[in-house]
């Protein structure tokens, strides 16, 4: 046994305060050595881009309390968000530069002409989905728009668009469920300006519940009241946990996954949402399955749950078709299919308050525009979208006339970032066309 005796020699060598610092100090340099060997090796070939920290990427300030911030005189500039932030890392580095979130590369496109190149020319690439620690764990990587590209994605997104188009996407015959919607946004606005007089109306919500709906008759068979209260619920849910997702310090969850699990702040607050979210859409998939009549599907989940039935009666055991991605793919289709055409809605109001010379021409335009999306990804509600759009815009153009509250600044254009760039809130005061001598 005695000689073994070092052992004894070591484990005080090891436990000796006086040893500690250096020992620490050793494997942060070979933690630090290793991270910069490990870069330059793996990511020889990326595009440029600013150095990152260790450990916590180019995103290290987020983990700086704001009042230790302020302490030294660095409090963030208003002014400049985070669109603002990218795009001037595009003037230094190009329009095809590197991010690190964590240890996690991110190549970030800046501009149009190189957005269309890499969907369009270089689909096999972009088609897939990254593993964001935020979006993997709320979505386990289901559903349609953050699951990864492959063959299930493609089963259930052939499925999930030819049914929709049973059900009247991209044809004439929403147009009815459309102009509903917008006559509700029509008279609610008229009655909020009425009973606020000079002080506005934010036109946010409205349109939301407007577009929200519209979703709601494909995929739900049903419409809501705009005050349904289940039905502002979860359409705050929704809106809240993106906000959480992107705009707070929920953001460090990409960094550190276990801080979702922190039992306080913005990471409970996030949990709870995802809950309650969860408890509505297990609710509707529920009333579905009770009340299915396979000779009378009324919409998407009826479908869905009859495939479902289907497969299982022809013994496919590994089938991807379950009702857990179900509810991920209405819960993928309620927010891609009201954040983005709402957002753009607002955003062609918020150029007619600020540029009202041109109210009169857009009330007369035609239908036209661009692509939405390119690629392999290209969105399915494309064109529900288009109309959504076209038909509102002009509809609200037609009936109204816009302009900021009296003696309100004008509001920022720099916009929100989140799913899609929003516009910062505002306000309007309308005037029925005709009232004012206005044409």
């Amino acid at each position: 046994m005695a000689s073994l005796s070092w052992l004894g020699d070591l484990s005080r060598f090891a436990l000796s305060p006086s040893n500690l610092a250096p020992l620490l100090l050793f494997f942060a340099v070979f933690y630090l050595a290793s991270f910069y060997q490990k870069r330059r090796s793996v990511y020889r070939n990326i595009p440029p881009g600013p150095q990152p920290w260790p450990v916590v990427g180019n995103f290290g300030g987020l983990l700086v309390p704001p009042f230790i911030r302020r302490r030294f005189g660095q409090t963030p500039d208003p002014n400049i968000g985070v669109m603002e932030a990218l795009t001037s890392q595009a003037q230094v580095y190009g329009n095809i530069y590197s991010l690190f979130v964590g240890s996690q590369l991110l190549v970030v496109l800046n501009g149009y002409d190189a957005v269309r190149d890499a969907l369009s020319n270089h689909p096999e690439v972009f088609s897939d989905r990254p593993d964001v620690p935020t979006i993997s764990i709320l979505t386990k990587r289901k559903g349609i728009v953050f699951a990864p590209y492959g063959p299930v994605w493609r089963k259930q997104r052939k499925f999930c668009h030819s049914t929709l188009r049973n059900f009247g996407l991209g044809r004439l015959s929403l147009e009815p469920c459309i102009q509903q919607g917008v006559a509700s946004v029509k008279a609610e606005l008229m009655r909020l300006s009425e009973e606020r007089g000079g002080s506005g109306v934010d036109p946010a919500k409205l349109i939301g519940n407007a577009v929200s709906n519209v979703i709601c008759s494909l995929i739900l068979g049903q419409r809501f009241h705009h005050e349904d209260p289940e039905f502002r619920t979860i359409l705050d849910l929704m809106a809240r946990g993106l906000e959480i997702c992107i705009n707070s310090p929920a953001v460090l969850i990409n960094i550190f996954p276990l801080l979702y699990y922190l039992p306080f702040g913005v990471f409970k607050e996030l949990r709870q949402v995802e809950r309650d979210i969860t408890v509505f859409l297990k609710k509707i998939i529920g009333n579905h399955s009770q009340t299915l009549d396979p000779n009378n599907p009324r919409d998407l989940t009826d479908m869905y749950l009859m495939e479902m039935l289907a497969q299982q009666a022809a013994g496919e055991e590994d089938s991807s078709f379950t009702e857990d991605y179900l509810f991920y793919i209405i819960g993928d289709l309620f927010i891609a299919g009201t954040d983005t055409t709402t957002n753009s809605v607002l955003w062609v109001l918020l150029y007619m308050v600020l540029y009202p010379d041109i109210q009169g021409k857009s009330a007369s335009m035609n239908q036209r525009g661009g692509r939405q999306t390119r690629g392999r990804r290209v969105c399915m509600g494309e064109q529900l979208a288009k109309m959504e759009l076209f038909l509102t815009v002009t509809g609200l153009l037609q009936a109204f006339r816009f302009r900021l509250p009296d003696g309100e600044a004008a509001p920022s254009l720099q916009g929100r970032f989140g799913l899609t760039l929003a516009p910062c809130p505002f306000a309007v005061c309308v005037t029925a066309r005709g009232e004012d001598g206005f044409s």
